[in-house]
């Protein structure tokens, strides 16, 4: 979101096009760009903004201006590996979409009556995951993100780093187009790759896991966005209010794990670079299979749920919060189920009929506001509702309900999380 200069009077020459944009002509006080998630596999930019028009006025009299963006998938926008880096290609290239799209609004947002030093980026899941290495590109070596306030809504990745995974995923990819080099993929019909990109999304991994996704490349990514904010490499004036749900793990975690070997198993699969002495650490000392309830699970399941939540999603916004010096926003959404992805109808609610049996109009109002708000002002407020206080030493999280919306300590400052951040799995 950005603020307008308050003219809000839109030119009538546009500016080249790029990015999908709805506009409200009122007071325009502010601007979203919106990142989509799916896993950095799937996605699109076509969800309705009319809930969020709505909490910064109203549908048809609002302060908000959205664009949302478009970014390559898949095997299109994360291809990755020594050959495909020997052979010119460059890794992460849909990181430099974002990019291009973000200093594409802040050129032209202006022509709209946007203001380009009030834009606030969102977006849930691998949207959100986008956003934190934008936060950290290029280390912070290249100035400012283009962009200075971001609600990045359960930030995650598959932290992948190794030579070995990108280079076979390559390799597949070469093989399914009956391809011998990058040049002869750049060659090949738009269809074909496609095709041979949706086989490997959806017969080439395991349970819960993406074949694609960001990497450390050295250059955009020069490391795993947790080491790089520990580091102090990254955007210290963007604003932030963070988002996680209670339950992120359970879609990424196969409900065959009932065992010390099961659960093994699957580690070594989600990350088959990590050496014996770090699965050692997740199995023994992090995550013991202790089930008498003094730690957060009872189940070998429940455990497994655990460490996919905290290793690949909720931690990451535990980084952000003590990165910055404890002063951003941050809630835990936990309406039940509190599944990952759950959040995102209460973030595009349109004011109608309710999208689903169970779900709560007061919590979607409230989430609502909270971003427009913090869009408009750099804090969340919402009227009638508990008091969003900074993440502080204390580490307080705002935490959202049906039973109600109160204030909790966040899970993830945890020594856990800590052993994460340092990314030894390579």
């Amino acid at each position: 979101m950005v603020r307008r200069d308050h003219h809000c009077c839109p030119t009538t020459s546009p500016p080249p096009p790029l990015l999908s944009l709805t506009t409200t002509l009122a007071n325009c006080d502010l601007f979203e760009a919106g990142v989509y998630g799916g896993g950095y596999v799937a996605g699109e930019k076509t969800t309705n903004p009319a809930g969020l028009f709505a909490a910064s006025g109203n549908v048809t009299n609002g302060d908000v201006i959205y664009v949302a963006m478009n970014y390559r998938l898949g095997a299109i926008g994360f291809s990755a590996g020594p050959s495909f880096n020997a052979e010119g290609g460059t890794s992460n290239v849909a990181l430099y979409d974002q990019r291009f799209a973000l200093e594409w609004v802040q050129k032209y947002i202006h022509l709209f009556g946007g203001d380009k030093n009030r834009v606030t980026v969102f977006g849930e899941s691998a949207g959100g995951g986008s956003i934190m290495h934008q936060i950290t590109a290029y280390g912070g070596l290249k100035g400012k993100a283009p962009f200075q306030q971001a609600v990045p809504q359960s930030p995650g990745w598959q932290p992948v780093q190794s030579n070995t995974q990108t280079e076979n995923a390559y390799q597949k990819l070469l093989h399914l187009t009956n391809s011998t080099s990058l040049a002869e993929l750049r060659a090949l019909p738009s269809e074909v790759i496609m095709r041979a990109n949706a086989q490997q999304i959806a017969y080439d991994t395991d349970f819960g896991q993406y074949i694609y996704g960001p990497v450390v490349d050295g250059l955009f990514s020069p490391l795993q966005p947790g080491q790089l904010l520990a580091q102090g490499r990254f955007d210290k004036d963007v604003r932030v209010m963070v988002g996680h749900n209670a339950q992120e793990g359970p879609f990424f975690t196969p409900g065959y794990i009932t065992s010390n070997e099961a659960l093994e198993a699957q580690l070594k699969s989600a990350f088959p670079g990590a050496p014996q002495s770090s699965i050692d650490t997740i199995t023994q000392t992090l995550y013991p299979p202790v089930f008498d309830g003094s730690y957060p699970y009872t189940s070998q399941y429940e455990r497994a749920v655990l460490i996919n939540s905290e290793g690949i999603f909720t931690c990451n916004t535990n980084y952000l919060s003590t990165a910055l010096g404890n002063q951003t926003y941050s809630y835990l959404f936990a309406v039940p189920p509190a599944l990952h992805g759950q959040d995102v109808p209460y973030t595009y609610y349109d004011g109608g009929a309710l999208p689903s049996r169970g779900f709560n109009r007061t919590v979607a109002i409230a989430l609502q506001r909270f971003i427009t708000s913090f869009a408009e002002q750099g804090r969340p407020e919402a009227e009638g509702i508990h008091q969003f206080n900074m993440y502080g030493p204390d580490a307080a999280v705002l935490k959202l309900n049906i039973s109600g919306i109160d204030e909790v300590r966040d899970s993830n400052a945890n020594a856990r999380c800590s052993w994460w951040q340092k990314s030894l799995l390579y």
